[in-house]
């Protein structure tokens, strides 16, 4: 396993200060899944062995929320949280770069020769089998290699990576989590998923039904399956279990979408707070019910299953660094 480095440099505009010359895994990222992680590997075995540091080269936003600005993408790891997974990798940072109208119309050469060169001064790279660059998305895998070899620079071409058939992808783990299946979403992505976000005031239902939640207002892009989760909550250094719906609350109000989070075991206030909510197990879909009385008796179940789920899952929880 890499270690985490010290410092992870995160440099934005093009602007690489210490990472210059740094062996560049190129992509985008999202979530930083076991695929993501195998790109990386190489990226940092080629660093090895030309003595340089290793970094990410990603961009923001995700090219294809600026060409097809008409669509909706599930994002798996909010910008921070993207970097945060990294500075685990055994990179020494991310190069961030603009996604935008001028990085769009850059031709294949030029993207080689005036950004990953000029700019980067890049010692090496590594790609997926299925990345793409320049104009029209022109640039080929094969393409950058051979240009690589002209100029100087090594490229490493890294395959698919499948588990029991299925592509390691993000959009395989975007589709698990919209069908709920967040133990799925945990093999592919080689931790659970997690989100992190500011706890709101709610209607403090919760409270009055004797299961006190933290609330979340995720983003609207969110394509989690509505429902009943065993999750595992991060506040500072601490973990605590918990359980979690997600959802409309068709018992009350059919209102936005709201992850509201009940600890065990815990007792303080947490308005204002920035946590980390990892989600352990499935435990049933969301639903509306005749009365108080038949949800809290529901929801004293659901704790007993998520109890049950996390005491399964170990100490599960996503090693996230410092940034």
């Amino acid at each position: 396993m890499n270690k985490p480095v010290k410092s992870f440099h995160v440099a934005r505009d093009a602007e690489p200060g210490p990472l210059h010359g740094a062996v560049v895994a190129i992509g985008n990222f999202d979530g930083v899944h076991r695929g993501h992680r195998t790109v990386i590997g190489a990226a940092l075995s080629r660093a090895r062995k030309l003595r340089r540091k290793a970094a990410a080269l990603t961009f923001s936003p995700h090219p294809r929320l600026f060409l097809r600005p008409q669509d909706t993408l599930f994002s798996l790891s909010s910008e921070r949280n993207k970097m945060r997974l990294l500075a685990t990798t055994g990179l020494s940072g991310a190069l961030i770069m603009p996604f935008d109208a001028e990085l769009a119309a850059t031709s294949k050469e030029d993207f080689i020769e005036k950004i990953l060169i000029g700019k980067f001064g890049i010692g090496g790279a590594a790609i997926g089998f299925d990345f793409h660059f320049g104009k029209n998305r022109e640039g080929s895998p094969e393409y950058l290699k051979e240009q690589g070899a002209r100029l100087g620079f090594a490229v490493d071409i890294v395959p698919p990576l499948e588990d029991e058939g299925r592509p390691v992808s993000s959009g395989s783990v975007r589709t698990a989590l919209t069908q709920g299946a967040v133990v799925e979403a945990t093999e592919l992505l080689g931790a659970p998923w997690f989100v992190s976000g500011e706890v709101i005031h709610g209607e403090k239902r919760g409270r009055d039904l004797g299961f006190p939640t933290a609330n979340l207002r995720l983003d609207p892009s969110c394509g989690l399956k509505h429902g009943i989760y065993a999750v595992r909550v991060g506040i500072d250094d601490m973990r605590y279990d918990g359980v979690a719906s997600f959802g409309v609350r068709p018992t009350f109000d059919n209102g936005a979408p709201l992850l509201e989070v009940f600890l065990f075991d815990f007792d303080g206030d947490l308005y204002g707070q920035a946590i980390d909510v990892a989600f352990i197990g499935w435990i049933r879909a969301e639903q509306k019910f005749d009365g108080i009385e038949p949800l809290k008796l529901q929801m004293a179940n659901d704790v007993t299953q998520a109890k049950g789920s996390l005491k399964r899952a170990g100490k599960a929880f996503p090693q996230l660094g410092e940034i």
